[in-house]
């Protein structure tokens, strides 16, 4: 079937299990206040997202992360600087973004990472160099607070591989929306790393990576929608939310020869012990 070019939004899948959405972007979505978010929810649990993990990219989207992880216990954070707005990163912001990564409702640092791609094709992306500093104090945050780090990469392996060696990586390390090869998936793999998918593991122009996703064990594997982009095949190109995720866990239980009831299984496990999901996350008077 070719990529759907409707711009509406896909259909509710079926359900397949209580399911956590490791990575969305909750403001991206279009939640502003307790309300819209509220909302997004509603729709993510009527299909069994019941908790999601809200992402940072900047500072702006790290506040409003944390606060939407107050408004509503099915909601937590991470919190860091893109790569790519990686020059934006002072000390004013750095202090800000500390205090966030502190807050209890915040389970990660991230995104964070490499992003070599949008370099001289994107206005004011940050230069390597600025993005390997940025990395390495987020590096160094994640360790400083002891939560996950939260990576993004993109066309930067042997360079992303090699700064977290020099630095020292934290325990927990998860590949946010993994697109590399098998090569870079068992090198993870080797080192502990959990790797998280998305809807590009439905893309069939997406060879290597539909060749990695089998070969991650159950308890380094997350899945996410990194709404609203990367909505899974055959909605490409419709507006993704985290009501969406069930298609991909669908796609990829297939690749892996296991049943999706079993996916979200585990893959619920992996995120409730990478994130430290529980009651001691639960917003006060919840």
């Amino acid at each position: 079937m070719a990529k759907s070019k409707s711009k509406e939004p896909p259909p509710p899948p079926e359900p397949v299990g209580a399911l956590v959405d490791a990575h969305t972007h909750l403001d991206a979505c279009g939640a502003r206040d307790a309300e819209s978010v509220g909302r997004v929810l509603d729709r993510a649990e009527a299909v069994g997202v019941g908790r999601v993990v809200t992402v940072a990219d900047g500072l702006d989207s790290a506040e409003f992360a944390v606060s939407a992880a107050h408004w509503d216990p099915r909601v937590w954070a991470a919190v860091a600087v893109h790569p790519s707005r990686a020059n934006v990163l002072d000390e004013a912001a750095k202090t800000k973004l500390e205090a966030l990564a502190r807050d209890p409702r915040t389970v990660a640092v991230g995104e964070t990472g490499l992003e070599w791609f949008w370099i001289g094709r994107l206005e004011g992306c940050a230069s390597k160099a600025e993005q390997f500093e940025a990395f390495r104090w987020h590096i160094d945050l994640a360790k400083r607070v002891g939560k996950p780090l939260m990576i993004h990469n993109r066309e930067a392996d042997e360079d992303l591989l090699a700064a977290l060696d020099a630095e020292g990586a934290p325990e927990a390390v998860i590949m946010h929306c993994f697109s590399s090869d098998a090569k870079m998936a068992r090198e993870c793999v080797d080192r502990g790393y959990v790797l998280s998918f998305s809807g590009t593991v439905s893309f069939s122009n997406a060879a290597s990576l539909r060749e990695a996703a089998p070969l991650v064990p159950d308890g380094q594997l997350l899945v996410e929608t990194d709404a609203p982009f990367l909505t899974p095949h055959p909605y490409r190109g419709a507006p993704n939310e985290s009501y969406c995720l069930p298609y991909t866990v669908a796609a990829l239980a297939a690749l892996r020869g296991v049943e999706p009831a079993q996916l979200a299984e585990t893959s619920t496990a992996t995120a409730e012990r990478v994130y430290g999901l529980g009651a001691a996350r639960t917003p006060a008077g919840v």
